[in-house]
């Protein structure tokens, strides 16, 4: 019995995803946007359809997810694509880190929050959603200067989020100990690259030679399994590891022709069960358990990005009608954010209740909400581009 109903449900929500993202291009939401929304109605926070046992295949699917991801974003980490928007890849990335924690820190401090508090949270705020980001960009099927950029920046962000998180949960922990936070952050990603170089390198080199032109399927399972299952099994960040091996096979891979088309093909179903069973684990109770606080978070984040992000498009020099749109771009949050919140919870159990609400409050707020921003300021790029070839025609 247990059987049927685990392959029923799995039928309806492939089904009922396929039917979300029909939904999603009538309406031109995104369809990460309506899958959430979708997962939500079914979830517990909804009318409660899913079976129980479907909250333990979250984990082992969004792990599998999030390293196609990766692995597609590290794609795009090629020379070629770091010698035109390297210099705007490292400078806005680094800005809006730095001014998310900076700025969260500040305005929560300002309005009474702990200021160790305030500084966690700040540093939990740098985390964006890769895969929600990434998704947007491939529905849309504009490839441009900006997309190609924001790629790169969603790519690395969480590195520096990650350290800069670690640092903070240094300079607030009471046993005056930094070194342990730091070793962590360092092993995380020291870790993932070697583990990301160790797969990445034979991979490069080795796919694709049964087919000539690009990988088999049978291939792409593997390594994509293969740096999943390692990544978890020594505790180091599957993300980073994906990202490394990804970004060495787009450079090394030269007898490729893509070296990716077969990920993109069989990440769909796996994106599909990440976005419903993300949408069914998002809990509405949380967005109104901190109520003020919650929203002063959301709008100093907003805010942070919106700072961070112009400083740093000025900095690498992007295009001056793209400076104002990379903040913007970059406001979905999801799981990175949660990972922070659950180690600050446990190194500060005195603020695991806040940090956690607060964390899953936002994640709400930024997943359903930032998607579709997104999607609107990728579109509009494409219009001043079709406008500009226009002014130029003439």
């Amino acid at each position: 019995m247990d059987q049927a109903i685990v392959l029923v449900t799995l039928g309806v929500l492939f089904l009922g995803g396929l039917a979300a993202d029909h939904i999603g291009h009538l309406t031109r939401l995104p369809r990460v946007t309506m899958l959430l929304l979708l997962g939500l109605l079914v979830g517990q926070s909804g009318l409660g359809l899913l079976p129980e046992q479907s909250a333990a295949w979250f984990e082992p699917i969004s792990v599998v997810a999030l390293t196609m991801v990766a692995f597609l974003l590290g794609a795009d980490l090629t020379r070629e694509n770091m010698n035109r928007h390297g210099r705007a890849i490292f400078a806005i990335s680094l800005a809006v880190v730095f001014g998310t924690v900076i700025v969260v820190w500040a305005g929560l401090s300002a309005i009474g929050i702990e200021p160790g508090l305030a500084l966690l949270l700040g540093a939990i705020a740098t985390a964006t959603a890769p895969a929600a980001i990434a998704d947007v960009i491939r529905q849309s099927g504009i490839k441009n200067g900006f997309t190609e950029t924001v790629s790169g920046i969603v790519a690395i962000d969480d590195v520096w989020g990650l350290l800069v998180f670690s640092l903070c949960l240094a300079l607030v922990h009471e046993s005056g100990d930094w070194t342990m936070p730091l070793y962590h952050a360092v092993r995380d990603i020291g870790g993932a690259v070697l583990l990301g170089a160790v797969v990445g390198l034979p991979s490069a080199f080795l796919s694709g030679r049964l087919k000539p032109g690009e990988p088999l399927q049978t291939e792409a399972f593997g390594i994509v399994f293969l740096t999943a299952g390692i990544a978890l099994w020594f505790d180091i960040s599957f993300l980073i590891a994906g990202m490394t091996a990804g970004a060495l096979i787009a450079n090394l891979a030269r007898h490729h022709d893509y070296a990716f088309s077969e990920i993109e093909r069989i990440e769909v179903p796996f994106m599909i069960l990440f976005f419903l069973l993300a949408g069914a684990t998002l809990e509405l109770d949380a967005l109104l358990a901190l109520g003020g606080l919650t929203a002063a978070y959301v709008v100093l984040r907003i805010l942070a990005r919106l700072i961070g992000a112009e400083i740093g498009g000025r900095i690498g020099r992007v295009p001056r009608h793209e400076v104002h749109l990379y903040g913007p771009a970059l406001l979905p949050q999801a799981g990175v954010a949660v990972g922070m919140a659950l180690v600050a919870a446990a190194a500060k159990p005195d603020w695991a209740e806040t940090i956690m609400t607060l964390t899953i409050a936002a994640t709400v707020v930024f997943e359903i909400l930032g998607p579709p921003v997104t999607q609107a300021m990728i579109q509009r790029t494409a219009r001043d581009r079709r406008a500009a070839d226009r002014i130029g025609g003439h």
